[in-house]
């Protein structure tokens, strides 16, 4: 298999951010925009909602039966890795080659319909009371919000709806017929690709970049926050916190009790408890738990 070059991840990355935005851009033309130049951009997992969406859609899908019991026991546990090692090259290269397969060869309508059921059910209670205020100020200031992720855009859309939000950035699924293939337009909205997309849908709203502020958890979305005049790292990995706090940016953090309870873990490590058979535990707990409720 022959290894992509930096330009064609380049490119994967600017039609990837340009298939977004003009998603957004139909959505926002039916509505009277806002005076104001200036607009807020929010990254989702970890962000806006605990953990990852995509997870928390897979978990609902294999409810329904679209999942194997060892598929989602290897979903748990890439779940487990990215809420204690957050976004990694490895994770992002494994989540780019199999994002969505699992949605080929069903219709966009009945795919629509299940991610509202699995949204009511596994998501939104999962919402950062924090990161909602924060959008609610944006949006009492007169202000635009948006949702910039790596999650598929009907997920991201339909938070957006929920929150009152001006519209949604996220991974576009190909489509044939209104039936999904499996594929992607261009790539994964992550890293620079957001930072495109966030760039083409400014362009097209007349927003002023330097007057945007936009929210991440991760140093994997340092291209939108340097986009922007006013970047805030929120419940930010350990990358993203040191560079907020060298570059003099906000540092926002939500997650009190999860902190209070990882170093409870640690505690009971040193007692002879290792954080590998911990780790183990919950993944396959996980796992156990979607096979008892479905």
């Amino acid at each position: 298999m022959t290894r992509p070059t930096s330009r064609d991840l380049r490119a994967r990355s600017v039609l990837a951010g340009e298939a977004s935005a003009a998603a957004a851009e139909l959505e926002a033309a039916l509505q009277t925009p806002p005076v104001t130049h200036a607009a807020a951009f929010f990254d989702v997992d970890n962000t806006m909602v605990q953990g990852a969406s995509v997870y928390h859609l897979a978990r609902g899908l294999y409810r329904r039966k679209f999942f194997s019991t060892a598929e989602i026991a290897r979903k748990a546990v890439d779940q487990l890795r990215f809420r204690l090692q957050g976004e990694t090259p490895e994770s992002v290269a494994n989540a780019r080659s199999s994002a969505l397969s699992f949605i080929a060869g069903h219709r966009v309508s009945e795919v629509q319909i299940l991610v509202e059921e699995i949204f009511d059910e596994l998501m939104a209670d999962r919402i950062w009371p924090g990161t909602k205020a924060l959008a609610q100020q944006h949006l009492d200031a007169g202000e635009r919000v948006w949702l910039v992720t790596a999650a598929p855009v009907e997920v991201a859309r339909l938070l957006a709806r929920r929150l009152g939000l001006t519209g949604a950035l996220g991974t576009i699924a190909e489509t044939r017929d209104g039936v999904y293939t499996g594929a992607l337009v261009g790539d994964i909205l992550h890293g620079p690709a957001k930072a495109e997309a966030v760039r083409a849908l400014a362009s097209h709203e007349g927003l002023e970049l330097a007057s945007c502020a936009a929210y991440s958890d991760s140093v994997n979305d340092l291209p939108m926050l340097e986009l922007v005049g006013n970047p805030v790292a929120v419940n930010p990995d350990n990358k993203l916190r040191r560079h907020a706090q060298v570059a003099g940016w906000r540092v926002l953090d939500y997650r009190v009790g999860r902190r209070a309870a990882r170093r409870a873990l640690l505690t009971a490590g040193a007692l002879g408890v290792t954080l590998g058979a911990v780790s183990a535990a919950v993944a396959i707990r996980g796992c156990v738990r979607s096979r008892r409720v479905s």
